[in-house]
């Protein structure tokens, strides 16, 4: 059940889908290039997605002087890495190395944004179970 779906674009035309969906084993994000043809997709926990956004974050405001990469294990493992050169951007690579996906610089404020919401929404759900999971 998709819980939250949206998309952030820049001014250059980049622009990524960020959904989060509810599932039996905990919440899910996925995220999506929606402005490249070839259909790459990564789906992080709700721990790689807590990952995610604190690595925005350092790569933020580490950018001239480099980041090390974080790796995060279990199902959705994902590899997380500050690119420099040609141009900045974070690399996600999932399913070893099978799955990459680029998010360029432009759109880590935004993205940062989102998942503090989808964390603060997931979170609330845990807190109370018996209210409807749906937050759009």
């Amino acid at each position: 059940m998709s819980l939250r779906i949206r998309e952030i674009a820049d001014g250059l035309g980049s622009r990524l889908r960020v959904t989060a969906e509810d599932r039996h084993s905990g919440s899910l994000v996925i995220l999506e290039r929606g402005d490249l043809s070839n259909g790459t997709r990564a789906l992080l926990d709700r721990y790689g997605a807590e990952v995610l956004r604190a690595f925005l974050m350092a790569a933020r405001l580490s950018l001239s002087g480099g980041l090390p990469d974080e790796i995060v294990g279990g199902p959705f493992a994902t590899q997380f890495r500050l690119v420099v050169d040609p141009v900045v951007n974070l690399a996600l690579t999932q399913d070893g190395g099978l799955v990459a996906l680029d998010i360029p610089a432009s759109l880590w404020d935004r993205l940062y944004a989102e998942l503090c919401l989808i964390s603060a929404h997931t979170s609330e759900g845990l807190r109370a179970p018996a209210r409807s999971p749906r937050y759009n």
